[in-house]
């Protein structure tokens, strides 16, 4: 059996965060990339404060280790969101995630209310498919 393969954003100062938690933003195995939990954080670890601002900075920073992976949102199969007002905040996660995936076919989607997301209201986990490197 393979070893994790651990991916990281190009972003070394994030990488202390993982650390002081320890998990790996993501793991590669085969064709496949099993992408951790990501957050809108800027730079210093700490919430973005305005909600739409928060999931789109979580959409980067997703975005940033998808491409560390040799990967982008077309190679999307399976999508986790965890949200700590799903009422209140769907329509403005909807919008963004169409920003993301503007067409068809769209990967699948599971949408989780949460009561706790250490200080984030929204959260975004994915499943990819590497490319070949043909």
């Amino acid at each position: 059996m393979a070893k994790r393969d651990a991916v990281y954003p190009a972003d070394q100062d994030r990488h202390a965060l993982y650390d002081a938690h320890g998990y790996s933003s993501a793991v590669r195995t085969g064709n496949l990339l099993f992408a951790s939990g990501h957050v809108g954080s800027r730079q210093d670890g700490s919430p973005e404060p305005d909600f739409a601002a928060q999931v789109r900075l979580a959409f980067t920073n997703l975005e940033n280790t998808l491409k560390a992976a040799g990967c982008d949102f077309d190679d999307i199969i399976d999508v986790t969101s965890f949200h700590t007002d799903p009422e209140r905040q769907l329509e403005t996660v909807l919008a963004i995630k169409s920003e993301r995936f503007p067409a068809k076919p769209f990967p699948t989607w599971t949408a989780l209310g949460v009561t706790w997301l250490a200080g984030f209201d929204f959260e975004i986990k994915v499943v990819a498919r590497i490319p070949d490197a043909a």
